[in-house]
């Protein structure tokens, strides 16, 4: 199977483990209920905005679609997917009681900027930048990092990735609270700490 499709199971997986139809995820991700379709049946190549912005709605990281469960201390198949200037290659998942962390190799595209909605609650973003100049973080407060830097944020809330001066290489940690099981088809989200 190829990631469209592997994607588009998940995905499908996912929305009815947690009893929504096609509309209602369309509804809480402002993702059209065709493209929905397409993605779950593995015939529309999914971005990383479209990505995050269903797992978002589902209450899930991004890993959750881009890799399937495994025993403790094995690590996923290499997953990609690209957005608007950032293509992230999922390195590794890591799940304790609290939170979920992936682990992104990324590569940020030269004079491009992706703008990245909030994330689940409780969500947090860190790059550690291998080559280039990265601006990343809030709009309204950005942080640039250059080689052997490290920029955090706070991801539940409106972002930026961008690269002014040249590709950035770099490696992303996303960490998001565990969603506990899903009450009446609404995912819950819980901070670490609750």
């Amino acid at each position: 199977m190829g990631l469209n499709e592997d994607v588009g199971r998940r995905l499908r997986t996912l929305r009815r483990e947690r009893d929504l139809s096609l509309s209602e995820l369309s509804r809480r991700s402002r993702v059209g209920k065709g493209t929905l379709s397409e993605l779950e049946s593995g015939t529309r190549n999914p971005t990383l905005e479209t990505l995050y912005a269903l797992t978002t709605a589902l209450g899930l990281p991004l890993s959750a679609v881009l890799s399937d469960p495994l025993p403790t201390g094995r690590a996923p198949a290499p997953a990609g997917v690209s957005g608007s200037a950032v293509t992230a290659v999922l390195l590794e998942r890591y799940e304790d009681g609290a939170a979920v962390t992936d682990v992104f190799r990324i590569s940020i595209r030269a004079g491009a900027v992706q703008e990245s909605e909030a994330h689940v609650p409780g969500t947090r973003e860190s790059l550690m930048v291998l080559t280039g100049t990265a601006v990343v973080g809030p709009p309204d407060g950005t942080t640039t990092a250059g080689p052997g830097a490290c920029a955090h944020w706070r991801a539940d809330a409106p972002h930026v990735y961008g690269a002014p001066d040249g590709d950035v290489e770099g490696v992303l940690f996303v960490r998001s609270p565990v969603a506990k099981e899903p009450q009446g088809g609404q995912p819950v989200t819980t901070r670490p700490g609750d």
